[in-house]
């Protein structure tokens, strides 16, 4: 559209309520209402994208603490399994060692009542010999 005959093409700046109004020929407004939608959508899809990759990169960063911290975890859960099996192994060894000392001790008593324990089978055969005579 081309301005009204008489008027210019020229911006015409007018006072309005402390406001500075610009009167332009209405294709430009036009225009310049779609460019600024335009610099909107721009601006939002850039902002949504902009989310989009924080929100790709927290889920990154979440994965990978979960990641390490399972980790962290089943090195602490070994550890701890070793940790408790040594235990076990040294109880283990200690029960050994007591059960050892008393074996020995019986054996030890035992063959100190060998010849007594000989003594009393013999003179029961002999009391069984002498009840069948």
């Amino acid at each position: 559209m081309s301005p009204r005959p008489g008027k210019s093409s020229q911006v015409v700046y007018t006072r309005f309520c402390n406001f500075r109004v610009i009167s332009m020929p209405r294709p430009e407004v036009l225009e310049r209402i779609k460019e600024a939608e335009q610099e909107a959508d721009d601006i939002v899809a850039e902002a949504e994208e902009e989310r989009d990759q924080r929100i790709s990169e927290a889920r990154e960063e979440a994965e990978e603490i979960r990641r390490e911290a399972e980790e962290e975890a089943s090195e602490l859960h070994e550890e701890r399994l070793a940790e408790a099996r040594e235990e076990i192994e040294a109880e283990r060894e200690e029960v050994l060692a007591g059960g050892e000392d008393e074996r020995e001790k019986l054996e030890s008593r035992a063959r100190g009542n060998e010849e007594e324990v000989t003594d009393y089978v013999v003179d029961l055969f002999e009391e069984a010999v002498h009840a069948q005579t």
